[in-house]
């Protein structure tokens, strides 16, 4: 059942795909243990912006992975239960994991939505050490979407705004799932995605400044990109191309491909790309070695 729960909270929170509403059921409305739900890091037209803090089963080591929860640029709020199943793997190897909801798109573009994540990032670290974080240990992950926001704060988080507010707010570590790392050919006029996903409809030359692969530099975070070799919705050309993009500047990467997998992993594939994704953090933010 555990198992089964898992797999559907992956296709629940990952692709490009907007996530669907989650079924209701008799645990809808039960408090969550070790979890402080939907905390305010930020406002925007009225509304506020939440997140949830999850703490780690068993000793905390110490490190904060923020969750970029996203499909299609889309961030569906769910009660905090509802997402434990996908990062119970993170929380019981003692990771705090905060789960970031940004402003939706259609309403919000991307460029919006980044500054929503880019706040929330910021708020992370303003209260690292209030959640016993530390602010040097902060991580971010997601799948597509999701992947595609990680992405973008590896490459651009250490802002002029930070750095005028006196903060280190470098990402440590990124862990991205199908990522879409290249903007401009989803953009296109005549790309019929651009109307499937609403949030790629502003300026396109600003495509580039929200693309990933083109914001590249040496000051980068380690990353570690995870992807199917039939995914035609996000081509693996993104994580190929941006691990050679990393390679290029010494910035440290790995590319785990799940043979035969498209936009989506079955239980095989979940299971090895969680132990990409803990084993790489244990080894930017812990200093493990690798597993073998």
């Amino acid at each position: 059942m555990r198992n089964r729960l898992r797999r559907w909270a992956i296709l629940f929170c990952v692709g490009f795909l907007p996530a669907p509403s989650l079924a209701a059921d008799d645990t809808a409305n039960e408090p969550s243990k070790g979890v402080k739900a939907d905390v305010v890091y930020g406002h925007k037209d009225g509304m506020a912006l939440t997140l949830d803090v999850f703490e780690p089963k068993g000793d905390a080591n110490g490190a904060g992975l923020m969750f970029m929860v996203s499909g299609g640029w889309v961030s569906t709020w769910n009660p905090p239960d509802r997402m434990l199943p996908l990062i119970q793997p993170l929380l019981e190897r003692g990771y705090k994991v905060i789960a970031v909801r940004h402003g939706s798109s259609p309403r919000y573009v991307i460029p919006e939505i980044v500054s929503d994540v880019r706040l929330a990032h910021a708020f992370v670290h303003d209260h690292a050490k209030e959640w016993n974080i530390d602010p040097d240990k902060i991580g971010v992950f997601g799948f597509s979407a999701g992947g595609h926001l990680s992405l973008v704060l590896g490459t651009t988080s250490n802002s002029n705004a930070d750095r005028e507010a006196g903060r280190k707010a470098r990402i440590a570590a990124v862990a991205a799932v199908f990522p879409p790392t290249d903007l401009r050919p989803y953009m296109a006029l005549d790309n019929p995605l651009r109307e499937r996903f609403p949030a790629l409809k502003f300026s396109l030359d600003k495509g580039p400044d929200y693309s990933p692969l083109l914001q590249v530099s040496p000051d980068d975070a380690p990353s570690v990109l995870i992807h199917g070799d039939k995914d035609e919705l996000v081509p693996i050309w993104h994580s190929e191309k941006m691990k050679t993009a990393f390679e290029e500047v010494k910035v440290p990467v790995e590319l785990l491909v799940i043979q035969g997998a498209a936009h989506g992993f079955d239980a095989d594939g979940n299971k090895r790309m969680f132990e990409a994704m803990t084993n790489w953090f244990d080894q930017q933010l812990l200093g493990k070695k690798a597993s073998k």
